[in-house]
């Protein structure tokens, strides 16, 4: 698991997970084991699934690397704490599922609420 500021800015863990080194085939079933994780969790609760790269690549100015062959979100929220309107705005999280021809890249933003980052950095070692 690696720890970045993606575009100098925000603040994301993220994974490359060798498909020789799993058993998982495709973006789904990766989308399939958090689903899994979040339904399981009564903090949590799924809110969508969002195929970014259907939606980029229907676009006429959509712009997909060429070596990204799927990728996918899983939405969700741990609905702890609302203090204030303000903890609206890094609300809902998500974890975004990249497929590429050697791997999987699992990123995903950190969370105000570390005890919510270390539950989805735990869920995202468990593919290891």
């Amino acid at each position: 698991m690696q720890y970045t500021h993606f575009m100098d800015k925000y603040p994301t863990h993220h994974l490359d997970l060798l498909k020789a080194d799993t058993g998982f085939t495709s973006v789904d079933e990766v989308i399939g084991y958090f689903r899994a994780k979040v339904e399981a969790d009564p903090r949590a609760c799924v809110i969508a699934e969002f195929d970014h790269y259907a939606h980029t690549k229907s676009l006429p100015e959509g712009e997909v690397a060429e070596d990204i062959l799927a990728a996918k979100h899983l939405v969700f929220c741990f609905g702890l704490k609302l203090p204030n309107a303000l903890a609206m705005a890094p609300r809902p999280r998500s974890i975004g599922v990249t497929e590429l021809e050697d791997r999987f890249v699992i990123a995903f933003l950190q969370a105000p609420n570390p005890m919510m980052n270390d539950v989805m950095l735990e869920w995202v070692e468990k593919l290891t």
